[in-house]
């Protein structure tokens, strides 16, 4: 497995591209398949900020997804995903009505509203520019950490602001053969991101002496304090060039849940909105837990990448600075 670390998309005919404001502590990343990609989402969270999730049900007629928006700015950074259907629509890019496209685009948000500026939210021209740039800028890289979904994320909030740490945007890549799958995460976890490996902590609620907690110090210690409610969500988007049915697609969306559970101690609270999207553009036949296992691997890494990739800001610390 290695990480995204060329300009290009690593998949054909799928752009990505992130719109920042690192002053405000927010922003948003556009994840765009202008042929339409076979789409489906697993929501396990407790306090999701969504959109267009209901369409991507296998039961639902609609079966080709556009483009995803990550997005800063909790539920108002919804309006982020407005601004992509109205670009995609002025690039006649979407599902023919017969009297114009309807751009199929699907969103979660996180709540960045504690980093930098509350009053300050991704919309619709930031949603737009997102698109503007993934389609037109096709050599810009995208960057990981305090980049796009990933500028206002936060980690390890059991003990409160002042034990958690600088999360941020994530990106991995896994193949196997002609099968590729490619994760983008959004890290603003209530819980402690860990090693898959072995689960040693990487990020998440520190000490008093400023060191992460392994788990049980964390759950020892979070008595006495008033966490983040509600506030806290991973948003993940896995691209693969496989060819999967809705169903298919919906049951990778599933399986790649466990990547949080590997990489994100706890996760799926009530005081988290855990959302993953999938697409998959279908140029290569596999089996559906081919492409489960290998969306997880890359989703753990993803996760990993978008702590180790953030730098403190806000007042939170980053991995960076600890080491």
């Amino acid at each position: 497995m290695s990480r995204i670390d060329g300009a290009a998309f690593p998949i054909a005919g799928v752009f990505a591209a992130s719109v920042s404001n690192h002053e405000a502590g927010t922003g948003c990343t556009a994840i765009v398949c202008p042929e339409g990609a076979t789409g489906a989402v697993d929501v396990r969270g407790g306090a999701p900020a969504t959109r267009e999730t209901d369409l991507l049900r296998p039961e639902e007629t609609v079966s080709k997804l556009h483009c995803v928006v990550l997005s800063g700015g909790s539920a108002y950074g919804l309006a982020a995903a407005c601004g992509a259907a109205e670009k995609l629509e002025r690039r006649g890019i979407g599902l023919d009505v017969g009297v114009g496209v309807v751009p199929i685009v699907s969103s979660a948000c996180v709540f960045d509203l504690a980093c930098g500026s509350p009053d300050v939210r991704p919309g619709t021209a930031e949603g737009a520019l997102a698109v503007a740039r993934a389609l037109d800028e096709r050599d810009r890289e995208l960057e990981a950490g305090n980049h796009g979904a990933g500028c206002g994320c936060t980690v390890g909030k059991l003990r409160g602001p002042a034990h958690a740490m600088k999360g941020g945007l994530g990106r991995a890549t896994a193949s196997s053969g002609e099968l590729v799958c490619c994760a983008i995460a959004a890290v603003n976890a209530f819980g402690n991101v860990v090693d898959p490996k072995d689960g040693s902590p990487v990020a998440g609620t520190l000490s008093n002496e400023g060191r992460p907690l392994d788990l049980a110090g964390s759950l020892a210690a979070h008595s006495d304090h008033v966490p983040f409610l509600r506030t806290n969500t991973t948003i993940s988007c896995v691209v693969t060039n496989a060819f999967l049915t809705k169903a298919q697609a919906t049951k990778v969306a599933q399986i790649s849940a466990d990547a949080y559970a590997h990489a994100i101690k706890p996760t799926h609270t009530t005081n988290d909105g855990d959302t993953i999207f999938v697409m998959a553009t279908g140029e290569v036949e596999v089996t559906v837990d081919e492409v489960g296992m290998l969306a997880t691997r890359a989703l753990e890494e993803a996760i990993v990448d978008g702590v180790r990739s953030a730098e403190g800001a806000y007042g939170f610390p980053a991995v960076s600075d600890l080491e």
